[in-house]
């Protein structure tokens, strides 16, 4: 069984073939797609299409990409729309939330303030309804790591990890999976193929961040690249069972039990496949 922990099936790349991508996708054996939302103009989408396949799950929640735009109301919709959808067994998570300091906007002291302002808001939201986040770390493991100390939640997906061993394990302390995509398939991401290598089997996760982030097969610097498509999780699954010299079926296995540890409400959308 194959998850895909992050896909933003939501995209206006999809739409033209949203079906046949989503079919593509259960032919290669996964079960499950969560669809994050980045802000209150698609809190409605991610949700609406989640319903419309057996594999369908969503997060609620404010991107810091998304956060410049946004304003403070934006969190009292996305309250209202989480205490909505708290019935809902295809509602998971809360995300894609965190901070972004690779961005050279994003990076002035106004910015990053505004940025930790609405993580720590939607940290809080998390904590108060007992859900699980979908984090957005990019240059910002420790200072994402800062608050998640102090404001406990219940754990959930490091998205796109690439940090230190010892960040890593600060997340993995506080009940969190390292999404491992595209990124890793590449022979010069270093750092990432070594966490995925070496790190405990049961932390890690697979997912695409499609249409973003195609893995190397669809190109890379110099070369024209595809879209990514929630499928290829497949063959990225396949790359991490290559570079622990395990069989591939055991890694999707292993990295699905691991999605379903740390985003649990994900069951019920497994299991009503059965």
């Amino acid at each position: 069984m194959l998850i895909d922990t992050h896909c933003h099936l939501d995209a206006s790349e999809f739409d033209a073939d949203r079906r046949e991508v989503i079919g593509r996708a259960e032919r290669q054996g996964v079960r499950a797609i969560v669809i994050p939302s980045v802000g209150r103009a698609n809190f409605d989408a991610v949700r609406g299409l989640a319903q419309e396949f057996a594999g369908g799950a969503y997060a609620l929640g404010i991107h810091p990409m998304y956060v410049p735009r946004a304003q403070q109301s934006d969190l009292d919709t996305l309250e209202a729309c989480v205490q909505a959808c708290l019935a809902d067994p295809r509602f998971v998570a809360i995300g894609e939330i965190g901070l972004d300091f690779f961005v050279p906007e994003l990076r002035t002291d106004a910015m990053r303030a505004r940025q930790e302002a609405f993580y720590v808001a939607q940290l809080e939201l998390a904590r108060r309804h007992g859900l699980s986040v979908l984090l957005h770390v990019r240059r910002s493991q420790d200072q994402l790591l800062k608050h998640l100390r102090r404001i406990r939640v219940s754990g959930g997906m490091a998205h796109a990890f690439n940090g230190s061993f010892q960040q890593a394990q600060g997340f993995v302390d506080l009940g969190f999976a390292l999404g491992l995509g595209g990124a890793m398939t590449f022979e010069r991401s270093l750092q990432i193929r070594r966490l995925a290598a070496q790190l405990p089997l049961d932390v890690l996760a697979l997912e695409t961040d499609a249409p973003d982030i195609p893995p190397a097969w669809l190109g890379g610097p110099g070369l024209p690249r595809a879209r990514n498509e929630p499928g290829e999780v497949a063959r990225i699954g396949a790359e991490l069972a290559r570079l622990r010299g395990l069989d591939a079926a055991e890694v999707s296995a292993a990295t699905a039990a691991t999605a379903l540890r740390v985003l649990p409400r994900l069951s019920s959308v497994v299991s009503a496949q059965a």
